[in-house]
């Protein structure tokens, strides 16, 4: 029998993936608290899964953290955020969480700092990341300022917590604007829903998805990078809340890329999971981070499936004491979370050989369907969710082949 038990906060595919990890690597069920009765963790085999209507407050999380400690007494509590407002919760007490209760993260301020996109694109230029051309907008600029590029922009909010806590209709992950008229209406629609802090107002880095990156890194209890795996995205969603989660992903070798985030990371002592969103911006051959996500990202399946179980990696790290060794991955896969057709219909054909090459290896992972998972009424579901993505990625993605 194991000595810890994960506790996950969420019901998503990021949780799933991430049970599905604790499950390949020691046999375990996680125990994870989501809001609503659906999604791809509930009526799951693998995890025990409970809902919480009030799951993103403080009362509640310290509740639940609570109920689970008392459920598995002498065993470490791995208590693991899978968004981002649980990583903050999760960050902010756990000082004051029982003492068998680890959350390998860094502090709620840090959090704050890293995840509010002005202070993370100061501090790329403090370390030598490269982003986009970036101008912080705040609500008292009205329609009265100046941008130092040209159209299209890319709009988002500074605070994806915040922004998400006052929707509105039509409101987005991020903002392709065609001209200034369209900026300032989504601005206007913005603010005019609640919404209480900057905008971020960006150069948009043309290419199709394919020019997209991932990266995903643990950092041990001492600040040092033990694990970074690099993925080239091929696909994306493309839904108006889903813009931007990754669909396919093929994993890629750069050194001197990760190299550069390995300095950033240690150069400022970070713990736990990271994770960085990337394009290639071929006016001037660089790669550009657009945020950093203080987890694990929903995409993290890519990691495990690739033949880097990152629950290993936090176990043995935190609940073992290990040393572990810098890994940076090199294993060819693939990683997809839409029907083969559509990949191959809607991804540029010059990966088609590569994507065949690596399913006709065995090297394909499909997160959502796990053969020691045999709960049918949740396949069943998972199964029309994929055939769904022929419809979604119809009505709102035109292919490029």
């Amino acid at each position: 029998m194991v000595s810890f038990q994960p506790l996950l906060f969420g019901g998503d595919i990021n949780v799933y993936s991430v049970a599905r990890a604790f499950h390949e690597a020691y046999g375990v069920k996680s125990i994870a608290y989501g809001y609503y009765p659906s999604g791809p963790a509930y009526g799951s085999d693998i995890i025990d899964y409970r809902t919480c209507p009030t799951n993103e407050e403080t009362e509640s999380f310290r509740q639940n953290v609570a109920t689970v400690v008392g459920e598995c007494p002498g065993k470490t509590i791995l208590v693991i955020g899978c968004g981002d407002s649980y990583v903050k919760l999760a960050a902010e007490n756990k000082d004051s969480l029982p003492d068998n209760c680890i959350v390998a993260t860094v502090s709620g301020e840090e959090i704050r700092r890293l995840t509010d996109k002005a202070q993370f694109y100061q501090l790329c230029d403090q370390y030598g990341i490269d982003h986009p051309g970036t101008f912080v907008y705040r609500r008292e600029m009205g329609h009265d300022f100046t941008l130092p590029f040209q159209p299209p922009f890319i709009c988002k909010p500074a605070n994806g917590v915040a922004y998400w806590a006052h929707p509105f209709p039509g409101n987005e992950k991020v903002f392709t604007c065609p001209d200034r008229a369209s900026l300032e209406a989504v601005l206007d629609k913005v603010y005019a829903a609640g919404y209480p802090d900057a905008m971020i107002i960006q150069d948009f880095v043309p290419g199709d998805d394919s020019f997209m990156r991932v990266l995903t890194c643990y950092s041990d209890r001492n600040g040092k990078v033990k694990l970074m795996c690099l993925g080239h995205v091929l696909l994306e969603e493309h839904t108006p809340h889903g813009i931007g989660n990754h669909a396919v992903i093929l994993t890629e070798e750069n050194e001197a890329l990760c190299r550069k985030f390995k300095d950033f990371l240690e150069s400022i002592h970070y713990t736990g999971f990271s994770n960085f969103d990337i394009k290639y911006d071929q006016r001037d051959g660089k790669f550009k981070a657009f945020e950093i996500n203080c987890r694990q990202g929903r995409s993290n399946y890519y990691v495990t499936g690739a033949g880097y179980n990152i629950a290993r990696l936090l176990v043995e790290d935190r609940v073992e004491g290990k040393d572990l060794p810098f890994t940076l991955a090199t294993n060819p896969s693939l990683w997809r979370v839409v029907p083969r057709k559509v990949a191959f219909r809607y991804i540029v054909s010059e990966y088609h050989d590569e994507m065949r090459k690596r399913m006709a290896e065995g090297r394909e992972s499909t997160p959502l369907f796990y053969a020691a998972d045999k709960a049918l009424p949740r396949r069943l579901r998972m199964t029309k969710n994929l055939l769904g993505h022929h419809v979604k990625f119809k009505q709102y993605y035109q292919p490029k082949n």
